[in-house]
């Protein structure tokens, strides 16, 4: 066995690689006797074809079977031998040369980047503070209220957030048009379900009360043949209703899961959930600019085989969640381009937190992931069996590890970054409208 290596470009090497001839003919030999002691043919007996034959059978098959193999040996040996970490797979392509004893390649790749961690000082991460008191608590519950609303009849003039059932008919030049018209919609006013100027033309009425409007739809409505266009609407109310929120009572703390009814302990559990919440969203917060820091710190050139790699698994994951959802992917054509920032951003990422951790020696600790699985634990109703079912199998502790991992990453950031804490809006800070 022979090699030789050259650069071609930053990330792209070559290796010559020469196998012996003679060493391919004798085990491809040894390899169809092995066959023939199986081979199974109309006029001999098992195990009697004459080797000719056999060889005149599976003697391709069998040269390209052992071919591969010392190609596999010969390409790993040399590698190995000069500490080339290799990206994705080679290229293997054959050498037009005259040896008569050698059968000659060039095994064409790419190897990991060399770095090391970036200056992270001159980084700059805003750390979200926010204490969760009795104001917060509250307004979660206002929101866990919201989510179970009822409705009753009311004689007074609709307001927002009231529920309205009407009759409509939409015409366009005195024509009907398709999807302009319907018999007892419901609609809650201000949750944006239907366009700004109906809802305006529908909030001050009662009950009973009809009315007609010109309404003119956006330029950039999804329907193009009522893009832009002014039509006439004809609305009759059948129902103006008002919402109804229940009361914070042993009913409401029943509903949320204490089976006693206890109010204050209700409250207790909300907040218990909230404040867990509220961190895991700053901690997110942070991380984002912890990886954004590593990023801007590390300007790496990244092997295209692991983006392409990253592309493809992408893609087989949009095609599962598309067909989770009941859609046909062979009637939506998945286009790699869509993926590729994010496929580059992504392994640009694991190649940093990669030597990062090596580097830094950042690995999670056993204590540290246990202490994970215990937080997480916490919010189910049986802790402990959360904690063993975790245990029972190690591979379901790697998800568990690997975040342990990023912690470690963003905490020996946030040690080398000019960090500065802020006070965080909660409604903001939860995604909430005001």
């Amino acid at each position: 066995m022979e090699s030789n290596t050259a650069q071609a470009s930053e990330l792209e090497r070559r290796v010559d690689l020469a196998i012996a001839i003679a060493d391919v003919e004798k085990e491809m030999e040894q390899r169809l006797k092995r066959m023939g002691r199986n081979v199974k043919m109309s006029g001999f007996r098992p195990g009697k074809v004459p080797f000719s034959i056999v060889r005149q059978q599976y003697g391709a098959q069998a040269r390209h079977e052992v071919l591969s193999e010392e190609l596999d040996r010969v390409f790993g040996e040399t590698v190995s031998a000069q500490k080339m970490r290799v990206a994705g797979y080679p290229r293997i392509e054959p050498k037009n040369t005259e040896s008569t004893t050698h059968l000659e390649f060039s095994a064409i790749f790419e190897v990991y980047p060399e770095f090391a961690p970036g200056d992270l000082s001159a980084a700059k991460i805003e750390r979200p503070v926010l204490e969760v008191g009795t104001a917060e608590v509250d307004k979660t519950l206002d929101i866990l209220r919201k989510q179970r609303v009822t409705y009753a009849d009311t004689d007074r003039a609709a307001t927002k957030e009231d529920r309205v059932v009407i009759d409509f008919l939409g015409k366009k030049d005195g024509v009907p048009f398709q999807g302009g018209q319907a018999s007892d919609y419901p609609f809650v006013l201000g949750q944006g379900m239907m366009l700004p100027d109906f809802e305006n033309a529908v909030e001050g009425s009662k009950a009973g009360d009809a009315k007609t409007f010109d309404l003119t739809f956006p330029a950039d409505y999804h329907a193009k043949d009522l893009a832009g266009q002014t039509v006439q609407f004809e609305i009759t109310v059948k129902q103006v209703q008002a919402p109804q929120l229940p009361e914070v009572d042993a009913e409401f703390a029943k509903s949320m899961g204490v089976a006693d009814g206890d109010v204050a302990k209700m409250k207790e559990e909300v907040a218990a959930n909230l404040k867990r919440e509220v961190k895991r969203r700053i901690e997110g917060k942070v991380k984002d600019q912890v990886m954004e820091a590593l990023l801007q710190a590390n300007p790496i050139t990244i092997p295209v085989a692991l983006i392409d790699m990253e592309i493809q698994r992408l893609m087989q994951n949009a095609r599962q969640d598309m067909e989770q959802r009941g859609m046909k992917t062979k009637d939506f054509p998945i286009q790699p381009e869509w993926f590729a920032d994010q496929a580059k951003r992504r392994v640009s990422l694991g190649l940093i937190l990669a030597e990062v951790v090596k580097t830094e020696k950042l690995q999670a600790a056993p204590e540290q992931v246990r202490a994970m699985v215990e937080e997480t634990a916490q919010s189910y109703e049986q802790p402990e069996e959360v904690i063993r079912w975790y245990y029972a199998q190690p591979q379901r502790l790697q998800e568990v590890e690997g975040v342990a991992i990023e912690n470690n990453v963003v905490a020996w950031v946030l040690g080398k970054a000019k960090v500065t804490d802020k006070a965080a809006v909660f409604d903001e800070l939860m995604g909430q409208k005001q």
